[in-house]
């Protein structure tokens, strides 16, 4: 009888939960037409702050108790409708569109709703992605990222990792996308196997409460008792396995660090961890790790397992000549406990596209 009593409480919750996600949705498209006027009337000079102010006022005084529409509020939602209907904005989203191996796609094919320019290519392919995020992470995204494509970036994660307000914070105060980019110009120089956006270099454990002098053994301990929190950071398409997964290679027993499954790749990924600059010999070890997997746990519909080897620091050329007969699909990428400044990250990812492009 609660088994049926759960199915019953389930129906509410999902009911519920499209009810909100209808709610949202409408609400965004109305933020994204009110801006859509606003910015009209302000570029052809029609309308002035002063009347942008007797808006707000006259919303207040015909609706009493409506949130969000003051000056402050009209102005945002003003830049949320320049930013996502401007001309590089909708030409970067294009791109993503061509491409076969995102799940961008998926994402706009969302039915666009009542549009103040339903006849506009462009706002039917840009608001079927922006309606399906809260208001208060648009907010955030507005205001801490620069780039078209560091919005999509974030826009697209919000989507498909349902951040909550409070996560997404973390994203961009960690600057997820230019370490993921990072991780992308070093897969894409080195791993066709491994695919782009999954994964971070370096990866961010601020919430770990180690010493700076940490054996691997207080690592491995620290991210499985945070292991919620290291989820977040690492994706949450990951399913724990365990620590110390066993694997028997003739008569002697390996232990593995961290090993997880991904739902949408569909293999074993995992990671091992050391707390020293790499070493070449590492990724020996990894790649034993890897085909052990492969011979012995990995399912015959399931494909090859990934690699992750965290080092505390990496020589780049080192890490160039230990990859470049590595027929695994491997990954290595720095950790650290301490969030990095974004403008660090930047500027590496900087240094390593001019680096790239005199090959």
């Amino acid at each position: 009888m609660n088994t049926e009593f759960k199915q019953v409480v389930l129906l509410i919750e999902e009911s519920r939960n499209r009810a909100f996600q209808k709610v949202n949705e409408e609400l965004v498209i109305l933020y994204y037409n009110v801006g859509n006027l606003v910015s009209d009337k302000v570029s052809k000079g029609v309308w002035g702050e002063k009347t942008v102010d007797e808006l707000a006022s006259f919303i207040q005084e015909n609706c009493p108790g409506l949130k969000g529409f003051n000056r402050r509020g009209l102005y945002r939602m003003k830049q949320f409708y320049e930013t996502y209907s401007s001309p590089e904005f909708v030409s970067i989203l294009n791109l993503y569109l061509q491409k076969s191996d995102n799940q961008f796609s998926t994402i706009v094919s969302t039915p666009v709703t009542q549009l103040s320019a339903i006849g506009n290519k462009d706002s039917q392919i840009v608001t079927p992605l922006v309606t399906q995020i809260n208001w208060a992470n648009h907010l955030l995204i507005l205001s801490k990222t620069k780039s078209a494509e560091e919005k999509i970036f974030y826009l697209i994660n919000c989507i498909t990792q349902k951040f909550s307000k409070r996560e997404l914070e973390r994203q961009l105060n960690s600057a997820a996308f230019e370490r993921t980019m990072l991780s992308n110009k070093l897969v894409v120089e080195g791993q066709s196997k491994i695919p782009e956006g999954l994964f971070k270099d370096p990866y961010i454990f601020e919430f770990l409460d180690i010493p700076d002098t940490h054996t691997e053994k207080d690592l491995e301990k620290a991210l499985v008792i945070n292991l919620q929190k290291f989820i977040l950071e690492i994706g949450k398409g990951f399913t724990y396995l365990g620590n110390q997964y066993r694997l028997q290679v003739g008569n002697k027993d390996y232990f593995t660090d961290l090993l997880f499954y991904h739902r949408d790749l569909k293999c074993l990924v995992l990671f091992e961890l050391k707390i020293k600059e790499f070493e070449p010999e590492f990724l020996g070890k990894l790649n034993f790790y890897l085909e052990a997997l492969d011979r012995d746990v990995k399912r015959s519909f399931e494909n090859p397992s990934i690699g992750i080897l965290l080092c505390k620091g990496k020589d780049t050329e080192v890490v160039e000549y230990a990859m470049a007969r590595s027929t695994s699909a491997a990954i290595i990428a720095d950790y650290e406990t301490k969030l990095i400044p974004k403008s660090v990250l930047a500027n590496k990812l900087h240094q390593l596209v001019e680096r790239l492009s005199q090959f």
